[in-house]
């Protein structure tokens, strides 16, 4: 007989608490952006957005999240850190068009004591005004505990005399952040069970910072203890070493507590973490579980001859629940399997001594920390077989890169397409896209699409010389497919036009 899951709610707190990142500031048009994927295609359950009084620019991001999330049905999804300050921050709501708030107050005596200065009896006075206002004017509440952690460790009787007076008044959730990110996964399952032993009606949600790198593993003990729901980012991102994050906390409950589920797509967390990348500047590690570039890349020769033979290096952890593919990298490590694996993937099969051949060489571009792509297969074969492996059916004949202070750059371009000869000019905001904006108009002449530019990386050798090759490598997307080129020379732009030229002789 089965048993019936446990609902736990996700609440995305990108926005706001994934915002105080350093140096992280999302426009108003990037926050409804974020917001209507995370609700749309992730599904997460709840949204916060804003602190409410910082600034005109996140009152306006507040306004046209609310004006949106009004008119699709999603308005008690969406939810704004609110202060203990009469009715400041309820006014705020009310212009803002938001209805639920997450009002912020001490969880812990010393936070108490030292920043407010004010005793028990008195916050909760506030806080019940706040709360008592807040209902009056249509509002939904629910409150941080903030230093909670800290509260349970050194003051558990005042966290207990606050529970007391918050199950008695108006609020939907009560939310228990681990604000310093201090705690063991022991002590949130302790900490969590017992109030929740004590509390049994009340919705507690758990809040986990990442300062110890223990963020993932305390949301799994925080739900297993009996939380409710759970506050995650984005790519982990948040103050100091961030929060705890959306992928890696969604494929653990789904993979380890069987007895629970969520709303959250898999399939939609990969794209809405490139997505707050490139808005955020936030770069994701290329080990980051879930989302990370290099998570799903076999490496080393052994695992992709494993894999082969019967899937030994696979796990429940497949990439494809992502929207994602496993790749096997080629380099210095790649044994024959690694590259029978890529070369299979471009339709090419070799004989076991040209394969050693080609195996050989990529090994000897990896001991000189030259990356190879999939795209430069062709190109090596050629070279090391001596063959005609590779046939350009484009050339970049030739171009006039031109760079002039207070003007925009621009390109003249010669392109040779099938024997096809074009001549365009265009600028852009850079030298490099401008060559790109020619090429475009060129390929509308063809009627014929060009891959999506994803991702662009340069590679500089340190030690400061001028000359020193450049290595340029370009991440393309065309038809739900995703591929690598590789450019090499002094000059950066040249060597993104070349790996441009292989995507164009790839397509």
């Amino acid at each position: 007989m089965s048993v019936a899951q446990r609902y736990i709610e996700i609440m995305d707190t990108t926005l706001r608490d994934g915002e105080q990142t350093s140096g992280v500031s999302f426009s108003p048009t990037e926050k409804l952006t974020i917001a209507q994927l995370l609700l749309t295609e992730v599904k997460v359950d709840r949204i916060e957005i804003a602190s409410a009084r910082v600034s005109d620019g996140e009152f306006a991001a507040v306004k046209a999240i609310t004006k949106w999330a009004k008119a699709n049905g999603f308005l008690n999804k969406v939810e704004v850190l609110t202060f203990v300050d009469g009715d400041v921050s309820v006014q705020w709501m009310l212009k803002a068009g938001a209805k639920v708030m997450n009002l912020l107050t001490k969880g812990s005596l010393n936070h108490l004591t030292h920043q407010l200065k004010k005793k028990p009896e008195q916050h909760f006075a506030e806080v019940g005004a706040v709360i008592a206002l807040a209902r009056k004017k249509g509002l939904e509440c629910n409150v941080y505990l903030e230093d909670w952690s800290n509260g349970m460790r050194h003051s558990k009787e005042y966290v207990f005399q606050y529970l007391d007076f918050l199950q008695q008044q108006p609020v939907k959730r009560v939310m228990l952040p681990d604000t310093l990110g201090v705690l063991i996964p022991s002590e949130v399952a302790a900490f969590i069970g017992e109030i929740v032993q004590r509390y049994p009606d009340i919705h507690f949600d758990f809040h986990a910072h990442n300062d110890y790198d223990l963020g993932t593993a305390n949301v799994l003990e925080g739900i297993k203890a009996g939380a409710r729901g759970i506050h995650l980012t984005v790519n982990g991102m948040g103050e100091r070493a961030g929060n705890a994050p959306l992928a890696s906390a969604i494929a653990v409950l789904n993979d380890f507590i069987p007895e629970v589920k969520t709303a959250v797509t898999e399939k939609s967390l990969y794209g809405v973490s490139k997505l707050v990348e490139t808005f955020s500047g936030f770069r994701i590690p290329v080990n980051k579980p879930v989302v990370g570039e290099n998570v799903f890349t076999q490496t080393a020769g052994i695992h992709a001859d494993g894999d082969k033979k019967n899937k030994l290096y696979f796990s429940d952890l497949m990439p494809e629940r992502f929207g994602r593919q496993r790749e096997y990298a080629l380099g210095k490590t790649s044994g024959k399997a690694n590259i029978e694996n890529n070369l299979l993937q471009i339709g090419v099969k070799l004989s076991e001594p040209d394969l050693k051949k080609v195996t050989q060489r990529i090994i000897e571009l990896g001991d000189r920390k030259e990356v190879v792509t999939q795209a430069d297969l062709p190109y090596i074969i050629s070279d090391v077989l001596s063959s005609n492996a590779v046939e350009d059916r484009v050339m970049v004949e030739n171009y006039v890169l031109t760079h002039s202070k207070n003007l925009k750059p621009s390109v003249t371009l010669r392109i040779s397409i099938e024997g096809e000869v074009f001549e365009e000019h265009s600028q852009g905001d850079g030298q490099y896209d401008a060559f790109m904006n020619a090429l475009k108009k060129v390929y509308k002449k063809k009627k014929q699409e060009l891959p999506a530019l994803t991702d662009y990386t340069v590679h500089i050798p340190p030690g400061g010389k001028s000359d020193a090759l450049c290595e340029t490598i370009i991440t393309w997307s065309l038809n739900n497919r995703h591929f690598k080129t590789r450019g090499l020379d002094s000059d950066q732009t040249v060597s993104a036009i070349k790996a441009t030229q292989k995507m164009l002789n790839l397509i």
